[in-house]
């Protein structure tokens, strides 16, 4: 087992033993039923003197699509019946970014996520191998990145922003890496992971 899959796997066990009373959730602002969904948080197994050490797996949404174009994300999408969230979260990262299935190791569930789009979010923490050879699905992503880990879960780096939407004032956390903004559901998620793992506490 990689050292970066050992400290997360106990970080994780560690901090669902915890009861936690402040992580983020949005109303439903969308007047539907909530529908099911899941992401993969795909972090790389890479040293930590390699190219900024572990680096979390999003995607850039194509601009043309109807419904969040040109938005970062987590690989995803509607959980389909039948299907367990990481079962979900794992067809939709291989459907988006040719993610082989062999190569990645799930860590678990971690706590799930409402959108104001009226999605129930059910994340799922995993580790790859560093360097795969992905390849965008041009139908649903513009391009795969990767973000460091530790920036990406460092919370100097979310700030706090507002929008007036559908008739009321939303908040949300926004940060940016290499000209990509993150923001909304995938900002959220990865601020209530930091807070889940007690990250800025492991890391020096």
């Amino acid at each position: 087992m990689s050292s970066i899959r050992h400290h997360l796997t106990e970080l994780h066990r560690a901090g669902h033993d915890r009861k936690l009373t402040d992580l983020r959730i949005e109303p439903n602002l969308s007047g539907k039923a909530v529908r099911p969904a899941a992401v993969l948080i795909a972090v790389t197994e890479r040293a930590d003197d390699d190219r900024g050490g572990p680096g979390v797996l999003l995607i850039e949404r194509p601009a043309k699509m109807r419904t969040h174009g040109g938005q970062v994300a987590f690989p995803g999408g509607a959980i389909d019946p039948g299907e367990t969230p990481i079962q979900a979260a794992l067809r939709e990262a291989h459907e988006e970014i040719a993610l082989p299935l062999s190569k990645v190791h799930v860590i678990g569930e971690t706590d799930g996520y409402r959108t104001g789009t009226g999605y129930a979010i059910t994340p799922v923490l995993a580790t790859v191998p560093p360097d795969l050879p992905l390849r965008a699905n041009p139908a649903e992503v513009d391009e795969w990145f990767e973000v460091p880990l530790r920036y990406a879960l460092d919370p100097a780096n979310h700030e706090q922003r507002e929008l007036f939407w559908r008739g009321r004032m939303r908040s949300f956390i926004e940060f940016h890496w290499e000209g990509h903004r993150i923001w909304g559901a995938t900002a959220g998620m990865l601020a209530n992971l930091s807070r889940r793992l007690r990250w800025q506490e492991h890391v020096s």
